[in-house]
């Protein structure tokens, strides 16, 4: 069996599927977190909460109304994306001019409450959640099985980062939602609705924690701690990149998942760890995080 530094190669390219699985993830977590920073400028703890409700919504449909997988793909994150203007617009929108701690604090709070909210109902022990007929089984590469879905889960996860990439940075509409949070008085002189514009930038960041939650639902039970498992590194991921860097967050959070599989094979001991040591060592070199600029 070929080797690599002493490990099967077989092993090595197993983990690195895992590591873009876990860094698919990371990438549209942390790019939702990115998108609401950067633009709103509010730290939003309940991201992980909303990534979970976005699991459950898709779990809900195919039990409750027999929607299937990829109805629910569409659906989940519509309605994460709704509850979220909900909260936005209760909740957030008093925080805007005040320190990130109150909105951290906040959005802290809305997450126990969600968590508890679906742990009463639910329990702790996960639900299962069938792969779709479509994505089911595997191929097999001569040196691998490929799980389709994982592929799948990789793939769409790449494509929903780089549309939300062009969306803002390369857009009028993505000129619009950065200027009207730089400088909302001269937006508005030009007849454009900035707290709505706000309300729906707000909708779209926690929409692709829903997404995320859809994808990993196959995958993972579905679990009202789903979230809270996974919310940490995020966060540290988005530090990494740089906060409210969008092409940082997508770039940190492949690299990062890659990096996590990697240290499996040859340190398993640290695999849970190796981001924060990275976190560790880019703040002490370069505070604004790698693609972040220093204000």
């Amino acid at each position: 069996m070929t080797q690599l530094f002493g490990v099967p190669l077989q092993a090595l390219l197993g983990q690195l599927l895992l590591g873009l699985v876990n860094g698919s993830f990371y990438a549209v977590l942390s790019l939702g977190l990115a998108v609401i920073f950067g633009l709103l400028n509010i730290i939003n703890f309940a991201h992980g909460a909303l990534y979970m409700l976005g699991a459950f919504v898709a779990w809900m449909g195919l039990q409750y109304l027999g929607l299937n997988y990829w109805v629910m793909l569409i659906l989940a994150p519509i309605v994460v994306g709704l509850f979220g203007i909900v909260l936005e617009r209760l909740l957030l929108r008093h925080l805007y001019k005040l320190d990130h701690l109150y909105g951290l604090l906040l959005t802290f709070g809305l997450t126990l409450l969600i968590e508890g909210l679906f742990r009463s109902i639910y329990g702790v022990s996960g639900q299962p959640y069938s792969t779709p007929a479509l994505l089911a089984g595997g191929v097999n590469l001569g040196f691998m099985f490929m799980p389709i879905y994982r592929a799948w889960v990789v793939v769409a996860s790449i494509l929903a980062c780089l549309l939300t990439w062009f969306v803002i940075e390369k857009t009028r509409l993505g000129a619009l939602l950065r200027a009207g949070t730089e400088n909302p008085k001269l937006v508005e002189a030009f007849g454009v609705n900035v707290p709505l514009m706000i309300s729906l930038t707000f909708g779209f960041g926690v929409g692709l924690a829903g997404f995320a939650g859809v994808l990993a639902a196959p995958i993972l039970q579905v679990s009202p701690l789903m979230g809270s498992n996974l919310i940490i590194v995020v966060f540290a991921v988005v530090v990494i990149g740089g906060m409210g860097s969008i092409l940082g967050s997508i770039v940190t959070g492949l690299g990062l998942g890659i990096i996590e599989g990697f240290t499996k094979v040859f340190w398993p001991e640290a695999s849970s760890t190796v981001v924060f040591i990275i976190m560790v060592i880019v703040l002490l070199t370069r505070p604004a995080g790698l693609f972040g600029k220093e204000s």
